[in-house]
């Protein structure tokens, strides 16, 4: 099965172009499997409105798979992604959190005032990241090797889990 994944990064200083984005190279380093295809990227402003109906969009579309947002997760009045992610999302998945925060714990204190969010809208896995390239490697490979099987099953697989 091709994994069909779509890249949003959130970023008002990569938006108006006053930064170079290098989160969605970062994204591209981590998931360079035959397994998953690119379909797209887009830099939006940090804007809780704009990136729900994106996220909403691009999920109930059917066109992609998983959709990796980078940015806006920390604590900072303009951080909004896992709001607007909790808005759209019908199954919030935990665990994948858990090891993302585990994984940036390991590197800084900082990592525990993450609030990325990964859940399930349809049949579209939707993770938040981090905004920059780094934690966006760190934590994405945290999760990878779950992710196929993650879409498997939320697409209707009944293969055995073991």
């Amino acid at each position: 099965m091709k994994i069909r994944y779509f890249i949003l990064v959130l970023s008002d200083k990569a938006y108006k172009g006053l930064r170079k984005d290098e989160c969605i190279e970062a994204v591209k380093s981590v998931i360079n499997n035959a397994s998953f295809e690119l379909i797209g990227t887009e830099i939006l402003p940090d804007e809780l409105e704009l990136i729900k109906r994106k996220l909403e969009e691009l999920a109930d579309s059917g066109k992609a798979d998983l959709i990796i947002t980078s940015g806006g997760t920390g604590v900072s009045p303009r951080d909004v992604t896992p709001d607007a992610t909790l808005k759209v999302i019908e199954k919030r998945i935990q665990g994948m959190e858990y090891a993302m925060v585990m994984e940036a714990l390991k590197r800084t204190p900082r990592g525990s005032i993450s609030r990325a969010v990964v859940g399930i809208r349809n049949e579209t896995l939707i993770v938040n990241l981090p905004g920059s390239p780094k934690a966006v490697k760190e934590n994405l490979n945290a999760i990878i090797n779950a992710i196929p099987h993650a879409i498997e099953k939320l697409k209707g697989s009944e293969k055995d889990c073991h």
